[in-house]
């Protein structure tokens, strides 16, 4: 089955837990672009009030999800497959190609020149990393704020810090700028195995 390219986008796509946009990527009644568009668009809505995702890497997401729409989905991929799922990981892992601090001031301008190994396992399942998370310097607090980005509130109580050390994974998450974080996605991998 081919991918459907000349719909109307979903105006609401981004409130699909992940295991719920997984099985619709995986029957192509929606494409990893369209995801992305989706989640893009809600991230611009909302992540200003909430400083979530911190580092936003949208053209690698497109061009890793056109090359998946390109080569198409592995025939048969096994338990976990991810079909194109946008994800987001803390900025404690590395992105090739992006900017990669660690919540620290001492590489606030890093860029990753690979990835780490959390990175590639989550590519090769067909996730398609489309930003990273606030957390505290070094994951080290149970606040997310670090001198770099700030930091990262609560989506539900703007007034209320979201926590520590995955306070921006946590956040995006419950403001609907993504169905999954690395680890999130991760899990869904193996459960669905």
């Amino acid at each position: 089955m081919a991918f459907h390219v000349d719909r109307p986008p979903e105006p609401h796509l981004w409130r699909l837990p992940a295991v719920a946009m997984v099985q619709r990527l995986k029957v192509k009644e929606v494409t990893p672009i369209e995801a992305l568009n989706a989640l893009e668009k809600r991230m611009k809505e909302v992540d200003p009030a909430i400083n979530a995702v911190t580092v936003k890497c949208f053209p690698r997401a497109r061009k890793a999800a056109q090359a998946l729409m390109e080569k198409g989905f592995p025939v048969d991929p096994g338990p976990g497959y991810l079909y194109g799922l946008p994800i987001v990981v803390k900025d404690l892992h590395a992105v090739e190609g992006v900017l990669f601090t660690e919540g620290s001031a001492l590489f606030a301008n890093r860029i990753a020149e690979e990835n780490d190994p959390l990175v590639d396992v989550l590519e090769a399942a067909g996730g398609i990393v489309v930003g990273k998370t606030n957390t505290p310097e070094f994951g080290a607090g149970g606040n997310t704020f670090n001198d770099v980005f700030g930091s990262t509130l609560n989506p539900w109580n703007v007034s209320l810090c979201a926590g520590g050390s995955s306070g921006g994974s946590a956040a995006a998450l419950a403001a609907g700028e993504v169905s999954a974080n690395g680890t999130c996605a991760q899990m869904l991998a193996e459960i669905s195995s």
